[in-house]
This record gives C-alpha cells, structure tokens and sequence, in this order.
C-alpha cells in the first residue's frame, strides 16, 4: 500500500472514531445516566467499535496475550497511544482508570469517565496528589474491579527512556494487592503523535501478577524491570531495535 493512501486512511479512521466516540456516548447517554453498567457497556461497545474498524480501515489488528485479570487487581501498564486503552479496557471486565484531571472535564470522555469511578490526579501536585490519589482509590473501592495505572505518568514514544513514578509504589502499598504488569507494543503502529496508522500486529499483554507485600523499593524494580524487557521484546516482533539499540524521538 502507497504511503499516500494510508495517510488518507489514517485520517479517515481518526475522523470517524471522535464522530462515533460523540454518536455513541449520545445513543448510550440515558442507559449511562441510569447506571454504571450503562456507562461501561457503553465504553466496551465503543472500544471494540475502534479495535474492529483500526483492522479494515488502517490494517492494525489487536491481540490480547496472557492471562487477563478478573478479580480486584492493580494493573500497571505501559502506555503508548490511545490504542493500548481501548484494548485493556475491552478485555478486562470491571476497568477504572487512574487518569489527569484535565480529561474529566472533556466532553463524552468526562461524563463516563466519571460514572466508571476513574481517579482524576493532578499530575502537578505531586506529593499532595498521591495522597488524593490513594484517599480518592479507596472510597471508589466500594466496588471489585482493575484499578489501572499507567506507571510511566504519560505516553511514552517506543524506545524513549521516562522514570516509572512513585504513585504506583505507594498504591500498591496502601491496596495490598496483586498488580499486574502489562507490555505493549502498539505505540509502533499508533504513534503518541501525528495521523499516521501503520498495519501490522499489536499486542498488549498481561504478565504474571508480582503478589501484594514485596518492598517497595524491589516492587518498583521488578514491575519496571518486567513492563521494558517484554514491551521491547513485543515490540522486537515488529522490527523495532533489531539493531539492538533503542530509537529515541
């Protein structure tokens, strides 16, 4: 396929995911306001509606490896575009997002957002905002689910080196639960920025849950140690680094 014709497909699949991103939270808009089952049936349709119509219209197929979690977890997951949400959010059953503030005031995403129990974090307030963080994590607890995180803060290009931050550390001190890392490499085929989708295989994975009582110092080790090798290895299988370096922006 030309380079030509995929930018104009690329543009095409990004104009119709935000039309229908506004179509379907106005359909689902009552089912939503009504319960919080509405509200995630509503996300999951829309999901699979992006997963489905990234494969026919820019050639990304998604694929889920691993075991995918089902019970009260924290998933800490390497974040590379806004693909790698909509694949962790269609697999795993009951997902809330740690999320930045900003994002809860945005149209249709706010809204049901919120009705999900997604953490909104002021991201510039650091210390105080852990503190929130945890305070705000345990009252939506009321309900089982996957609490995921992104421990990285932000979207990270492949290959950019960014430090994993202490809010996961303290979460997974303060939940005393599993958590489970997942590795991905979508952000080859999706990239952080520009418009252009590239064909090929993406993959998030699920890796093996590190248990609840680890010090936090080799927790944070561990769970970045995991999340980078595999994430390079899967992204490896895209021919990314083959030179065995990494490509920075």
């Amino acid at each position: 396929m030309t380079l030509p014709l995929q930018y104009l497909r690329s543009i095409l699949y990004t104009v119709q995911i935000y039309i229908a991103m506004l179509l379907f939270g106005i359909v689902f808009a009552p089912y939503a306001l009504l319960s919080k089952n509405g509200a995630r049936q509503a996300c999951k349709t829309y999901a699979r509606w992006a997963i489905w119509s990234a494969r026919w219209m820019v050639g990304i197929r998604c694929e889920v490896r691993g075991p995918v979690p089902q019970g009260e977890v924290i998933v800490a997951a390497k974040h590379q575009s806004f693909l790698d949400i909509m694949i962790i959010f269609n697999a795993l059953p009951q997902a809330k997002f740690i999320m930045k503030r900003e994002l809860m005031w945005t149209p249709v995403i706010g809204i049901y957002a919120k009705r999900l129990g997604c953490i909104p974090v002021d991201r510039g307030r650091r210390g105080a905002a852990i503190a929130k963080m945890v305070k705000d994590v345990a009252r939506e607890f009321t309900e089982p689910g996957q609490l995921v995180i992104y421990p990285q803060g932000t979207r990270v290009a492949p290959g950019a080196t960014v430090p994993y931050k202490s809010g996961i550390g303290v979460l997974y001190d303060a939940l005393k639960q599993p958590c489970v890392p997942v590795a991905t490499n979508v952000g080859l085929l999706w990239p952080r920025t520009g418009i252009l989708r590239k064909p090929g295989l993406g993959v998030v994975e699920f890796l093996d849950p590190i248990a609840p009582g680890a010090d936090r110092a080799g927790f944070m080790a561990g769970l970045e140690a995991q999340i980078e090798a595999r994430s390079d290895a899967l992204m490896a299988e895209l021919g990314f680094g083959t030179d065995g370096l990494h490509h920075h922006d």
